[in-house]
């Protein structure tokens, strides 16, 4: 099989030096990608477009067609049938061959482009190719202006391109072609929207997770990080970097004002992005923050939180509503992941400060331990992103039941103003309120002899801290949803 691949409207109009590197970039990057998938595959061409040639093993095929569809830098590409041009004559039978019945019964109308030295013209070897096909195949009649089929034909100098089927491709600029970035990744919605068009844009993303519910919160973010990857980027080595921000979090709800930890938050993130993007030398940070999107996210609590970064913070969702990002996390495969893991939602001000000050954060700050983020930096574990579809170490599943039974001990894991807003009581149950960030070290003190579930409004915070707990060897906790949470 061959393919034509037509690059991003963008990259023809660069001056020449910058378009040729481009071409040069997204010619390698498709070498990597194919050889992987077919070792028989092979990449040509260089100003105009590329030309691949794969085997002929009908599977591969549809992998590599499936691989370009999602490689940054590609508008479009078509299957194509290559032969030798003769005469005008020659071809005609070569378009009945191939595409006679296709028109059969159906309205067409001929589409010819030529480059070089012929005895014709393109509009003259259009109007011959569609006289011989209507008299030939039994077509409905010619329609130029909305045919039913059309038929493509290139002719480049002695050779004749007949073009089969046209696929779409997701355009940009080719990876590489740009700096590198550190993306936020939270395994939501918009942090991988957020990522996808830095990809789109030709930077590399590598990732930081910042990890406020144990292993099984990990394990999610990791599954969304292999997949952005493996699906569009795997021409390149990216980088996945967790760093356990469970004791910052409990700092934070410890030492520092409720109305101003979501900013505070913000800030330790980038703090400790910015100093692993130093180390890694990435040029700059990428979130998935929208304007007013929440209330840490209004314009002068924008410009608070970037004073915590001495790089660059790029926010390319900014103007975009919810309702697009949701759709183009449907439209590029993420949107599975982002609706079974919800932003998390530990810290929770009751009344968000909507318009910090530098000053007032600042003060609020000299109450936090700076050493715990800096432990907190230096346990971060980095990893391949192509490594992250192995299994997780130690990882066991935990069971999720819908009602409680007596003599087992129900552990309400909210924040205290949570519980304090909506009680949660069991008849002839034990509820023990103990807050998420404090159940590592309590729940060395309970009872090994009894059994415990674990308790949120949404379950999805109660189900990581569980695994969490299994993995630390606590075989007897399990996670409460209540029916009507399920």
């Amino acid at each position: 099989m061959k393919l034509i691949i037509k690059f991003f409207p963008e990259i023809t109009i660069k001056t020449r030096p910058v378009r040729k590197r481009f071409i040069q970039q997204l010619k390698g990057n498709l070498k990597a990608v194919l050889r992987a998938i077919d070792s028989d595959a092979r990449v040509s061409g260089n100003w105009d477009f590329l030309e691949v040639s794969l085997g002929a093993d009908p599977t591969l095929q549809q992998c590599c067609i499936e691989r370009l569809r999602n490689t940054p830098g590609i508008a479009h590409f078509v299957e194509v049938h290559e032969y030798e041009l003769d005469t005008l004559e020659q071809l005609a039978d070569l378009c009945v061959e191939n595409v006679g019945e296709q028109i059969r019964g159906k309205t067409f109308a001929v589409r010819c482009r030529r480059v070089g030295t012929h005895p014709f013209s393109s509009p003259e070897a259009a109007a011959f190719l569609g006289s011989e096909l209507f008299e030939r195949c039994g077509a409905a009649g010619v329609s130029l202006k909305n045919p039913q089929v059309w038929v493509n034909v290139e002719i480049r100098d002695q050779r004749v391109l007949l073009i089969q089927k046209r696929h779409e491709g997701m355009g940009g600029f080719p990876l590489g072609t740009q700096e590198p970035v550190l993306c936020l990744l939270s395994g939501g919605f918009d942090s991988t929207v957020a990522a996808y068009q830095m990809l789109q844009r030709g930077l590399l993303p590598h990732f930081i997770f910042f990890n406020m519910g144990g292993r099984a919160h990990e394990l999610g973010v990791r599954q969304v990080a292999h997949y952005m990857w493996e699906r569009y980027a795997s021409s390149h080595r990216l980088r996945f970097i967790s760093v356990p921000f469970e004791g910052v979090v409990a700092e934070l709800l410890t030492n520092i004002d409720n109305p101003l930890m979501g900013v505070v938050l913000k800030r330790m993130m980038l703090r400790a992005a910015n100093r692993v993007a130093w180390r890694l030398g990435l040029d700059a940070l990428v979130t998935g923050e929208a304007i007013a999107q929440v209330a840490s996210q209004t314009l002068p609590n924008l410009r608070v939180i970037d004073k915590a970064s001495d790089l660059l913070v790029l926010r390319p969702l900014i103007t975009t509503s919810k309702t697009d990002i949701i759709r183009t996390a449907r439209e590029i495969g993420t949107e599975g992941f982002a609706s079974s893991m919800p932003e998390y939602c530990g810290i929770i001000s009751v009344s968000p400060a909507i318009r910090s000050t530098p000053n007032q954060v600042e003060t609020a700050e000299a109450n936090f331990d700076f050493e715990i983020l800096d432990a907190a930096i230096a346990a971060a574990g980095y990893h391949e992103c192509e490594e992250l579809e192995q299994p997780m170490e130690g990882m066991s599943d935990v069971e999720v039941v819908d009602q409680a039974l007596t003599g087992q001990v129900v552990i309400d894991i909210r924040h205290p103003d949570e519980r304090e807003q909506a009680p949660f009581v069991i008849e002839g149950v034990e509820v023990k309120p103990i807050p998420f960030y404090e159940l590592s070290i309590r729940f060395k003190e309970l009872d090994p002899a009894r059994n415990y579930l674990l308790y949120c409004q949404k379950g999805i915070m109660s189900q990581m801290h569980a695994q969490t707990l299994a993995d630390a060897g606590h075989g007897h906790v399990r996670v409460l949803r209540p029916r009507a949470a399920i």
